[in-house]
């Protein structure tokens, strides 16, 4: 990875993008991006879309979603104890002992999520975490207290993690899921423009808000755009670490290259183009089966307006929904290549249709 990627990736990965609250980490997403794009768009709940040769008739997507899970403030007690619910796939059992930021109108406030020490806990009836028990301390003793500090019901608590790199091989931290894909897609617009290559069509590289409460962001922005061709990419499991069912969520792994899934929101001919893709440039590659909906962004660009072709490119990770999220750094290079080598191998007007 070339050290100003990396600078960038640390500082994204680093930054809060609660699901609803995504501004800050859209303006560093696009300041990073403008040098190699001729203009953009954003909507009003702020996904942002780059775009390259704008106005062209043809129009192809490449898309990653912004938001990550968090907590909103559900109830405060009046000894200044504070209950929280999800904000997204947020994951109770995780909770204990973990540094929490409250985004406040005063700024950010630190707390912890505390949890009753080991030994006043009865051996065989140990409890499980749910939203009636896990709370957030902030050093307060009354209800008011909390209050002062510009807490209430509805503020926003992201976990405080950042990045870090594992045997020169992996990143790992807090939401990867999927602010690794607008890295990796505003990668693709960086070697573009470096390698000065000249599209027959517009591009847009979007950076969609509120995938993680329902594909929100892509809803929107789809339908605005309304385009022929959109290549997402987001994050899937990692099968091969401790506790996974191989029957269940198939044979995936870090290092075995990108992924590429099949179902019906998966347009085929077009799934066909990326695999041809792959296999000319020699670029390792795995499979998956997603039955009924991917579960992504894809389903929403595949079903918007009169139906768009559309595909999944995936990135193995380890952990997802953790403070611990893991890629390997071989398999994000390589999800990069693989959409910028398939959006260069389009042609305008390119007809993925079955029945002619």
């Amino acid at each position: 990875m070339r050290k100003e990627s990396r600078k960038f990736l640390e500082k994204y990965l680093n930054n809060a993008s609660p699901t609803g609250f995504e501004q800050s980490g859209q303006e560093l997403w696009l300041e990073y991006l403008k040098p190699y794009i001729d203009d953009y768009i954003t909507d009003v709940y702020g996904s942002v879309a780059g775009i390259i040769n704008p106005g062209a008739e043809y129009k192809v997507v490449i898309e990653a979603h912004a938001d990550e899970i968090s907590w909103f403030v559900n109830y405060i007690t009046e000894d200044g104890y504070i209950y929280v619910t999800r904000n997204g796939g947020s994951d109770y059992m995780i909770t204990p002992s973990k540094r929490v930021n409250l985004f406040t109108d005063k700024g950010i406030v630190k707390g912890i999520f505390g949890w009753p020490a080991i030994h006043v806990r009865e051996p065989g009836k140990e409890p499980a975490t749910n939203q009636d028990n896990v709370f957030i301390d902030v050093g307060c003793q009354k209800k008011e207290e909390v209050e002062a500090l510009g807490i209430h019901v509805g503020t926003v608590a992201v976990f405080d993690d950042e990045m870090m790199i594992l045997n020169e091989k992996y990143v790992t931290g807090r939401a990867l899921d999927n602010r690794i894909g607008g890295f990796m897609i505003a990668e693709v617009a960086r070697k573009l423009h470096e390698n000065k290559k000249k599209l027959p069509f517009s591009l847009y590289i979007v950076n969609a808000v509120q995938e993680e409460i329902g594909l929100r962001g892509a809803e929107m922005i789809s339908r605005r755009i309304k385009p022929d061709v959109a290549i997402c990419t987001d994050v899937t499991h990692d099968t091969h670490a401790p506790l996974y069912n191989k029957k269940r969520s198939g044979d995936i792994k870090c290092g075995r290259g990108p992924v590429l899934s099949y179902g019906p929101a998966v347009q085929n001919n077009l799934l066909r183009h990326i695999i041809a893709t792959a296999e000319k440039k020699k670029i390792a590659f795995q499979r998956a089966a997603v039955s009924r909906s991917t579960g992504t962004d894809t389903d929403s660009f595949a079903y918007s307006a009169e139906g768009v072709a559309s595909a999944l490119i995936s990135l193995p990770l380890k952990y997802m929904h953790t403070t611990v999220e893991t890629i390997s750094i071989e398999d994000m290079e390589n999800v990069t290549e693989l959409i910028y080598h398939s959006v260069l191998a389009l042609k305008a007007g390119q007809d993925f249709h079955y029945i002619r």
